[in-house]
């Protein structure tokens, strides 16, 4: 069974990208909850090195990721830039110093976020936008999008998407305006019901609908994190069939489930990286998608 090797955002629009439908996001770079510098820089900036050798074209980043950490080490690793990188952010949030979550998605602060990420990723315009929309905000869904549509014809923004949203937030987008991507939590075990550290996510099976529906490729975090062991058991045989690991099954899952999704497994590992890159070329049988469900 084939799959499409290769993904466009904003294929409906005058700049379109077309990227290979495996990515890489720095999330776990930083230390331990997200926050500082790497345990191991020179491994880290090792990563971004050799993901870009190896192919990987799209990077899913964070200035609030280890208080800008991932930006200062993609820049580092790998400016000046090639030409064919696509380097995808998010704003919405921001971290406190007690390392909490919080949400920052006033029009003013996700301006700051923009300002931050081009002048620490030393770079003119974000090639795509990912607004992380973030529970228990005083701010109108519509006013913090509008925010964004507005960076976006200032050209600090070439393609805005929307990340951690639920059906009635797209919905409600889509009627605002070009939506290019979605960066939602889907996977194998994560398509109906999915919680981390207490916090429930949003979105998943039903916004998976909505992309189909209306073209939109879709990003999906936490994909490899493991919550029905039902389903993992069939995971786990695929795997010995293949003599892979389950982390490599649930990515080949995803690149066989649509030609929509671009998965972006992160690590901050090097031999778990070169491991998820060779999920690229595992190849499931019709037999192997109907049996794993």
């Amino acid at each position: 069974m084939s799959f499409k090797e290769t993904i466009t955002i904003g294929a409906n629009t005058s700049n379109p990208l077309t990227i290979k439908r495996l990515g890489y996001g720095t999330m776990q770079l930083p230390g331990e909850y997200v926050w500082g510098e790497p345990k191991n820089r020179d491994e880290a900036l090792q990563i971004l090195k050799t993901a870009s050798e190896q192919g990987i074209n799209f990077l899913d980043t964070a200035d609030y990721y280890g208080q800008d950490i991932t930006n200062r080490l993609i820049k580092e690793a790998l400016y000046p830039y090639k030409d064919d990188l696509v380097i995808c952010t998010k704003v919405g949030a921001n971290r406190g110093e007690d390392k909490s979550w919080g949400v920052y998605d006033k029009p003013e602060n996700l301006r700051a976020s923009i300002e931050n990420n081009l002048r620490t990723l030393k770079t003119e315009q974000i090639q795509l936008v990912h607004f992380r929309v973030m529970p228990g905000s005083s701010t109108p869904f519509e006013e913090s999008l509008n925010a964004m549509f507005e960076m976006q014809k200032e050209g600090k923004i070439m393609h805005v998407g929307l990340s951690n949203v639920t059906p009635e937030e797209l919905n409600k987008a889509l009627a605002m305006g070009n939506v290019a991507s979605v960066e939602n939590a889907f996977g194998y075990d994560q398509r109906k019901s999915f919680s981390t550290h207490g916090m429930e996510i949003r979105g998943l099976q039903e916004v998976m609908d909505i992309c189909v529906a209306n073209n939109i490729p879709m990003v999906p975090f936490f994909s490899l994190q493991s919550s029905l062991h039902n389903k993992e058991n069939k995971i786990a045989e695929i795997a010995k069939k293949y003599n892979v690991s389950s982390a490599q099954i649930n990515l080949a899952w995803l690149l066989h489930y649509n030609d929509l999704i671009l998965p972006i497994p992160g690590t901050s590992k090097l031999n778990h990286l070169n491991e998820n890159i060779k999920a690229f070329d595992i190849r499931l049988t019709d037999e192997d998608m109907a049996f794993l469900g």
